[in-house]
């Protein structure tokens, strides 16, 4: 694959044809904000219409219709207007200084940053003023940015930085969600704050982030011909006098100042900071005026603010009022974003993305020694975690359990016990299984179930499904989450198999339908039952607490369906992941055993969420490691992997509900702390 940089986003365009028909669109924009503003204002569960808006702004109104508008709604609008605009600045100004039209607060991992920042700062328990919140945010999110944009390159290609901001936003969240669990008093309302809301009780935060919204502007503007010159080329750049390296620095850093006012103020607000300045460019191919970062940047704010009092003013004109008033802006530009990208992969060029693994033919004595050392360990963790936990006990006790001769205590562990250890060994294996199957039909290395979306579009099924039927069993939640998974795996598979595979496309559609169902199951768990809401955030953070024998039964089907099939069809996975033409040349019907392969690896990562939540990053380590042991063939790569994800899960597991018992981690958590830094450390070994 080809090491191509993307368009830099502020090339000036050679064939622009209006200086001053800049104007005249930069006055229409104002004029669509100042109308969205004005029926923003105008909508909300109070029976406050336009004349009484019009009253309590000329102060000929009832105190309690001027209440709800002074206090209410006009910091509301005020909110969504600085919101949008800050946003929509950093999104340009870091597109422009990393020549990458995807970079972003979301892509860049700014928003996880700060929210891991402030719930590590809350979890401590001391009260902070809404500047030194901002303050740790704007640390949190800084470093993120820093470490995904030092890892994927500037100037090196979509894919890279989608993945290392994916892979990061993964392995952040699922800390911050642990001590979201771990301290729940502690941090009470971090998660909703999560979710983004230009909600606002009064003015306050509001004129405490608005100077720092305009500190960072006015740091971008005095920057602008600096940020010009570096669309020239860095060599350009330098030879006209331009300190590349200080310029960029300085320009991340205010994007994302810029980012932190609107995360402190509002939470993150997804897709703005990405949809604005790609909404831009092509205003700037007709008008020179808008290719000018002095005039770019600012006309993407306005671009930003229009999209978040959009949403804000559609939300509530198709949604009544008392459901509108509990749903995130957030969660609204979040979905509007995933079908942007969507659209936006494609018409992107494939661009550097991650080579693939070596060839490595290792001997048949490494391969059997390998699994056997393998074995060992599983049978090892195996006991560990059935021995282990709460309570810890003896193999006397198991033995004695297993002749129906322990005690009543002994017996209540147990019978809680062994469907956990059984419910995470299976799940590990079968996301194992379905990582090594998609990466050999996409022929993608870090073709990944959970970062593809497909874990996702599964979690949506089956939250769906626990939020409004409480009682469904474990074969209903199964199907859900099939349901789900296949549906996301339809549209991914689908728009990715246009391109034969691209990782571009690939990715940037996985990373879409991600985000896309994330959106809704936060939507889902707000507007459900509080009671509902913990039992899905507790069962998505990958625990197996609860789980009983009948749970894992679809889950023990589909792994030995998936490891029969496998292994009886080992020699086409082997011809399938080398290219094209070789599975032809030999007449086989390519098309078919593509199908065939994808719709196991949906099975199996649909019935590994039912179980036991979302996991992510199983399907991409086991793969990687078991390929890194024993080679590429097939016919080793698939025993050892599934032993290695099942050992990973389990073990997981084991840490999660031991090591603070008696409080508890999912295993998800634990696998995303694991997994996070080892997707990174694939990205720098992959550079070239």
């Amino acid at each position: 694959m080809a090491v191509t940089a993307t368009t830099p986003a502020t090339t000036l365009p050679s064939a622009a044809t209006s200086r001053t028909g800049a104007a005249a669109v930069t006055a229409a924009l104002l004029l669509l904000v100042t109308g969205l503003a004005l029926v923003g204002i105008t909508q909300g569960t109070a029976s406050v219409g336009a004349t009484e808006v019009w009253k309590a702004l000329t102060g000929r109104a009832d105190p309690t219709d001027a209440s709800v508008v002074i206090a209410s709604r006009l910091p509301r609008m005020t909110a969504g207007l600085l919101v949008g605009v800050v946003l929509g600045m950093s999104g340009a100004a870091l597109q422009a200084v990393s020549r990458n039209v995807l970079a972003s607060p979301d892509t860049l991992a700014v928003n996880a940053g700060s929210y891991f920042a402030l719930g590590l700062a809350a979890a401590t328990g001391v009260s902070l003023p809404l500047l030194a919140s901002s303050g740790i945010a704007f640390a949190g999110g800084l470093a993120a940015a820093a470490v995904v944009l030092g890892l994927s390159g500037l100037g090196t290609g979509t894919v890279r930085l989608v993945l290392a901001g994916s892979a990061l936003t993964l392995g952040l969240t699922a800390l911050t969600e642990g001590l979201i669990l771990l301290f729940p008093h502690e941090t009470e309302g971090v998660y909703h704050w999560n979710q983004g809301s230009i909600a606002q009780n009064g003015f306050d935060g509001i004129l405490q982030m608005a100077p720092i919204g305009v500190v960072g502007l006015a740091g971008l503007l005095l920057l602008a011909r600096r940020i010009d010159v570096l669309g020239l080329g860095d060599e350009a750049a330098r030879g006209l006098g331009v300190p590349v390296r200080a310029t960029r620095v300085t320009a991340v850093v205010l994007a994302a100042l810029l980012a932190t006012c609107a995360v402190t103020l509002a939470g993150p607000v997804g897709f703005i900071g990405l949809c604005a300045p790609a909404l831009v460019r092509p205003l700037a191919r007709r008008f020179r005026g808008f290719a000018r970062t002095r005039v770019g940047i600012p006309a993407a704010g306005l671009v930003g603010a229009a999209l978040v009092l959009g949403a804000d003013v559609l939300l509530r004109a198709l949604v009544p009022a008392d459901t509108a008033v509990a749903v995130p802006t957030g969660v609204v530009t979040s979905l509007v974003g995933a079908v942007f990208v969507i659209a936006m992969a494609a018409r992107l060029r494939d661009t550097a993305g991650v080579a693939a693994d070596r060839l490595r033919i290792r001997s048949r004595a490494v391969f059997l020694t390998t699994t056997v050392v393998l074995a060992a360990v599983f049978v090892g963790v195996t006991i560990a975690a059935v021995l282990l936990g709460d309570a810890k006990l003896l193999l006397g006790d198991v033995t004695n359990w297993a002749l129906g001769r322990a005690g009543q205590t002994v017996s209540f562990v147990l019978d809680t016990r062994v469907p956990r250890v059984i419910a995470a060994l299976l799940a590990g294996a079968a996301l194992a299984l379905a990582g090594t199957m998609v990466q050999a039909v996409t022929r993608n290395p870090l073709a990944e179930p959970g970062i593809m979306g497909v874990s996702g579009g599964a979690a949506l099924g089956a939250v769906l499904l626990v939020t409004t039927v409480p009682v469904a069993g474990s074969w209903s939640v199964a199907a859900a989450a099939f349901a789900g998974a296949a549906t996301a795996s339809a549209l991914l598979f689908g728009l990715a198999a246009r391109s034969g595979f691209q990782q571009t496309r690939l990715v940037l559609v996985g990373f879409a339908i991600h985000t896309g169902t994330a959106a809704l199951v936060s939507l889902l768990i707000i507007l459900t039952d509080p009671f509902n809401a913990t039992k899905a955030l507790t069962w998505l953070s990958g625990s197996t607490y609860g789980r009983t024998l009948p749970d894992v039964a679809p889950l023990a089907v589909a792994v030995a369906v998936g490891v029969a099939v496998a292994a009886a069809r080992r020699t086409e996975l082997d011809l399938v992941s080398l290219d094209e033409d070789t599975p032809r040349l030999l007449g086989l019907a390519l098309g078919r055993g593509r199908l065939g392969f994808l719709t196991l690896s949906v099975l199996l990562s649909a019935t590994a969420v039912a179980a036991a939540g979302t996991i992510s990053f199983v399907g991409l380590v086991a793969p990687h490691a078991a390929r890194a042991l024993v080679g590429r063939q097939h016919a080793r790569v698939v025993p050892v992997a599934v032993l290695l994800g099942a050992v990973l899960v389990c073990a997981a597991d084991l840490v999660g509900r031991t090591v603070i018992a008696p409080a508890q981690l999912g295993a998800g958590l634990m696998t995303a702390v694991i997994g996070t830094p080892y997707f990174l450390y694939l990205l720098v070994r992959s550079r070239r």
